[in-house]
């Protein structure tokens, strides 16, 4: 049985952050669940292009206001509370944050660690991983 304490996580090399983002990292890969589940907090006013080539992502808004572009579909989708999002296809998407978001992410393939965003949004498959 794996048992975490986010406050705790909050202050270990767990956590990762970005110009527009946070994110404590739960379970990784080194757990051997599957899949890495992360709390993100998306800082206000801030606009992040993604395009996860390698994972598939759930995200679950439980903070805050938004909205998700699907770039291939040109749709818009608003975020609040309660609102879930899957990147089943590999979806360009932009991430607009009017408030800070608090979002719960599930990646499949599972992240090491400490990976961040490249230059196309995109996480690397490989990287060094953690352990904490």
């Amino acid at each position: 049985m794996i048992v975490r304490q986010l406050q705790e996580a909050e202050f270990s090399e767990r956590r990762v952050v970005t110009e527009n983002w946070e994110s404590v990292r739960l379970l990784l890969k080194s757990d051997g669940m599957g899949f890495s589940l992360h709390v993100t907090i998306i800082y206000p006013n801030t606009i992040t292009p993604m395009c996860y080539q390698n994972h598939l992502e759930a995200v679950l808004c439980i903070e805050g206001e938004g909205e998700v572009e699907d770039m291939d579909q040109d749709t818009v989708h608003p975020i609040k509370p309660g609102t879930l999002y899957a990147l089943d296809r590999h979806d360009r998407h932009i991430l607009r944050a009017r408030t800070k978001m608090r979002m719960v992410c599930v990646f499949n393939p599972p992240l090491l660690g400490k990976e961040v965003h490249d230059k196309h949004g995109a996480y690397p498959l490989q990287a060094e991983e953690i352990r904490a």
